[in-house]
C-alpha cells in the first residue's frame, strides 16, 4: 500500500517554508513566485504552523487586513494536520477529505520531510489505476 514516502521519494523533499514573523504579503509573494498553495511556516527549525491561499482569503481580505503589517503568525493555520512518512496515502486523503485541506506536511519528531498535496494523491491513484488497466489488458489480450 502507498505511503507518503512514495510520494516524497517521486516529487522530492522541497518545501517552501516561510518564518513565522514574516508578513502576509511575504508569504503571499513566495508563494506566487514558486506557484504554490501553501508554506510551511517555522520558528527557526520547529513547524509551528502552514499558511495556505485560504488563510489569505478568509483571515486577510475578508477580515479586511493589511498584508504588509500583519504577521504570519497572526493568521497561520495552528496547529495543523500532518502526517509521518509511513502513513498510507489512504489515510492521508481521509484526513484531507475530513477537514477539507489541500496540503499535509510530513512531520517526524519535529522534523519537516515534505509536504503532499491533495493533487499528489490524486496522480498516484490515477498512475496505479493506469498500470492496473495496462495489467489486466495484457492478461486478457497479451502484450501488444
Amino acid at each position: 500500500m502507498p505511503n507518503a514516502q512514495s510520494i516524497l521519494q517521486k516529487k522530492g523533499a522541497d518545501v517552501a517554508t516561510v518564518d513565522r514573523k514574516n508578513t502576509v504579503l511575504d508569504a503571499a509573494k513566495a508563494m506566487n513566485e514558486q506557484r504554490i498553495g501553501a508554506v510551511v511556516v517555522t520558528d527557526g527549525n520547529r513547524v509551528v504552523g502552514i499558511f495556505t491561499e485560504r488563510d489569505i482569503l478568509n483571515r486577510i481580505v475578508a477580515a479586511g487586513k493589511d498584508p504588509k503589517t500583519t504577521r504570519i503568525e497572526e493568521v497561520m493555520t495552528s496547529p495543523m494536520a500532518c502526517c509521518r512518512r509511513d502513513t498510507r496515502l489512504m489515510e492521508c486523503r481521509t484526513v484531507m477529505t475530513q477537514k477539507r485541506i489541500r496540503h499535509l506536511p510530513v512531520v517526524e519528531d519535529g522534523k519537516l520531510y515534505g509536504i503532499i498535496s491533495a493533487g499528489d494523491i490524486l496522480a498516484s491513484e490515477v498512475a496505479d489505476q493506469q498500470a492496473t488497466i495496462e495489467y489486466l489488458h495484457e492478461y486478457l489480450y497479451g502484450r501488444r
